[in-house]
């Protein structure tokens, strides 16, 4: 470790120093085909495509499936800034659905921070249409103790 790089946190057994340790460790968004594209201070983007197992009903994807998508993006993007960074809260506004075969892309960004709080939009897309809007609320974790 150089003094350019943060200090790893342990979170469920696992350092994690950014979005690469996690994603590495994110066996739900893995198993689910989603990828992690991009990743800077603050911001990130991935993509996923919709198998025919991520419907419903109505033949278009679950919104579960979009949350959980744009979540994911949301973590990278919180988690690119160094410090571990977990969720306080999310909400999402669909707009348009999407579909078996589709290819989403999602692109996540800090709009606010202030202390260890921070507020991150995500938008996602279905090739150059917006599908949904997610704002997400973090919280950074504070470094643990020397020594552990």
């Amino acid at each position: 470790m150089t003094d350019t790089q943060p200090a790893p946190h342990l979170i469920g057994g696992h350092e994690h120093t950014g979005p690469e340790a996690m994603y590495a460790n994110d066996l739900a968004s893995r198993h689910l085909g989603i990828t992690l594209d991009d990743h800077g201070d603050g911001h990130a983007t991935c993509s996923m495509t919709v198998t025919e197992t991520m419907v419903n009903g109505h033949g278009i994807t679950h919104g579960g499936y979009v949350f959980l998508f744009a979540d994911t993006t949301f973590a990278m993007a919180c988690n690119s800034i160094g410090s571990v960074t977990v969720a306080s809260g999310g909400d999402i506004t669909f707009l348009r659905p999407s579909r078996t075969g589709d290819t989403l892309t999602a692109h996540g960004k800090r709009v606010a921070a202030t202390g260890r709080s921070g507020i991150y939009d995500v938008e996602v897309f279905r090739g150059d249409e917006l599908i949904a809007v997610y704002r997400g609320r973090s919280r950074t974790l504070p470094a643990p103790p020397a020594g552990r």
